[in-house]
């Protein structure tokens, strides 16, 4: 028995190693979550079983959780690069596929139809708004930037506000409100599906997404400009990294020692 309860401890830290292993190689990875793994005891016992004799039989991964703390915000200069400070993701939508992803990864850039895309060519959503500026509707739709306005004058420029307003500039000094950043917020983030490059999707766990402007309600404000780095601290990932080796190691020689036991019951002489 002392093999398979040390062999669990065996295997848990296995997967604790490669849990913090994706932390530190996503250090540098912009939008990136860290996660952590909860184990959780294993005991068997029935109801004619002695309470005061029962053990344990070793342990389980009782779920990897992900951490969706902020992250420390760098400074780009550049007006597509954009940081949610506080809570909220950006919605995007795979023109493709039409999958709808969130992610809080908001280094965007415009293409060549005019729409404001992420680094996987999904299309960043808004709500639409009327002629002043003003939401106008809650259906999201892509952002897209007209190549000219209604002078004829081209395209020059685009800025985000704190608001999310989605504002483009021409060249004869005039400006046009695009849309307005939606933010979508979850009851239970971490109940969210990881799906790579940042991005997450929804689950019956997360529950369903719930759109807002930023700055309102529990929804962050935009910083234009700025991009939220990953949360990971490398310090203490190192640290974790220490303990959970220290953990296989440990796990290791109680399988050894059990060894050694058994081998030594084998080698008895009558």
């Amino acid at each position: 028995m002392s093999f398979y309860t040390s062999l669990s401890g065996l295997k848990n830290a296995q997967t604790d190693l490669s849990v913090i292993s994706n932390n530190i190689a996503n250090a540098e990875t912009g939008g990136f979550k860290k996660s952590s793994t909860a184990f959780s005891d294993i005991v068997a016992s029935s109801i004619m079983s002695d309470p005061s004799m029962t053990t344990g039989i070793g342990s389980r991964i009782a779920a990897i959780k992900q951490d969706f703390s902020l992250g420390p915000i760098e400074q780009t200069g550049n007006a597509l690069d954009v940081a949610v400070n506080g809570e909220g993701f950006f919605t995007v939508v795979s023109p493709l596929s039409g999958d709808t992803q969130y992610t809080r990864n908001g280094s965007f850039t415009v293409d060549g139809e005019g729409y404001v895309k992420n680094a996987q060519g999904a299309q960043l959503q808004v709500f639409p708004v009327d002629a002043t500026g003003a939401v106008s509707g809650t259906t999201l739709q892509a952002a897209q930037i007209p190549a000219t306005n209604a002078s004829g004058a081209d395209f020059a420029g685009v800025t985000i506000g704190e608001d999310g307003k989605l504002v483009a500039t021409y060249a004869d000094g005039t400006s046009a409100t695009v849309g307005v950043v939606a933010l979508a917020t979850f009851l239970s983030p971490t109940g969210l599906k990881q799906q790579g490059n940042a991005t997450w999707a929804a689950t019956g766990i997360s529950g369903t997404a719930t759109y807002g402007q930023p700055g309102t309600s529990s929804n962050g404000k935009l910083l234009s400009g700025a991009l939220e780095r990953s949360n990971v601290d490398i310090a203490e990932e190192l640290v974790s990294l220490i303990t959970a080796q220290r953990n296989f190691q440990a796990n290791a020689k109680a399988i050894d020692t059990a060894t050694q036991i058994s081998q030594a019951i084998m080698n008895l002489r009558t």
